[in-house]
């Protein structure tokens, strides 16, 4: 099952079963239980998938996907991300920080993982809504990533896809700037919908594709598989736990297996598309402001 934030015309959003299959959405009844009102409520409760069943609002028609627009699938939870986590992602933090190449080497085998806070609701874009280059930035890429939903129990309720925004240059130069290349308004794509993990997860066949178009053309495209993570999802999350709690639930980003070359960058106006098995599509916009004047 997987279920979505679907925004409409008037502005107002509604938590919705998404049928890729009958491509379909059914919108929830939030008002029907007490205490019961968010996307984030029906993932952390007991049963997500029966709960969503039982809510299906009987009133309102299914709604054609092609006429559906996604809102991010977050509430007030925390995102946070894991770094360093695939062989590709160890080389290239290796490539863009000669200073720092051994810290990198050495946290890709240590037993505990890079783990960085990503953001709030407020910093997260949805599916075509614009992700951001800081203007600051002359090397920045996007970071496909498989996206962990998590209940206050630190149990994995769902995946989703997410776009980590990195600024290579600004963490290449010394990497105590991680959090001003990693951390920033539009930084991080989420969506399109929440695949509940109420099924096996089989991580070599979960693909992960990274597409980048510039002025209508492929410049950029690569893929991997969970297969390649050199973490289990399990023990990313544990480590997320660790002397921490989450009241609200949390999403991770569980790093990044495709890396553009170094020549590459982001430019204004590129759009981005990541896929992942089971979930879907991710879409986004690139947009770059002129530097401000020193």
């Amino acid at each position: 099952m997987k279920l979505a934030k679907i925004r409409f015309a008037d502005g107002t959003v509604r938590v919705a079963v998404v049928d890729t299959d009958a491509n379909e959405a059914r919108v929830l009844d939030l008002m029907q239980i007490e205490n019961c009102h968010t996307l984030a409520d029906v993932l952390h409760s007991p049963d997500p998938a029966g709960l969503a069943n039982f809510l299906i609002d009987p009133n309102v028609a299914p709604l054609d996907l092609s006429s559906v627009t996604f809102a991010a699938p977050i509430n007030r939870q925390e995102v946070w991300a894991a770094g360093v986590t695939y062989k590709r992602s160890q080389t290239a933090r290796m490539e863009e920080s000669e200073s720092a190449a051994t810290h990198y080497d050495r946290v890709y085998t240590a037993p505990r993982p890079e783990l960085f806070f990503k953001g709030m609701a407020n910093r997260m874009s949805g599916p075509h809504e614009p992700v951001r280059v800081r203007a600051d930035s002359q090397w920045s890429v996007p970071e496909p990533e498989f996206t962990l939903v998590i209940n206050p129990k630190m149990k994995i309720v769902g995946y989703t896809i997410g776009n980590d925004m990195s600024a290579r240059d600004i963490e290449g130069e010394n990497p105590l700037y991680l959090p001003q290349a990693k951390v920033y308004r539009q930084c991080c794509a989420l969506g399109p919908v929440i695949r509940l993990a109420n099924e096996p997860l089989v991580l070599e066949e979960t693909h992960i594709t990274l597409t980048i178009r510039r002025d209508g053309e492929n410049v950029f495209q690569d893929s991997t598989s969970l297969g390649q993570l050199n973490r289990s999802l399990e023990e990313l999350v544990d480590w997320l736990g660790r002397e921490n709690e989450f009241p609200n639930g949390a999403l991770l980003l569980t790093g990044t297996g495709v890396v553009p070359p170094d020549e590459f960058t982001l430019e204004d106006g590129d759009h981005v598309t990541i896929e992942m098995t089971g979930i879907g599509k991710l879409e986004n916009p690139v947009v770059k402001d002129s530097p401000s004047p020193a």
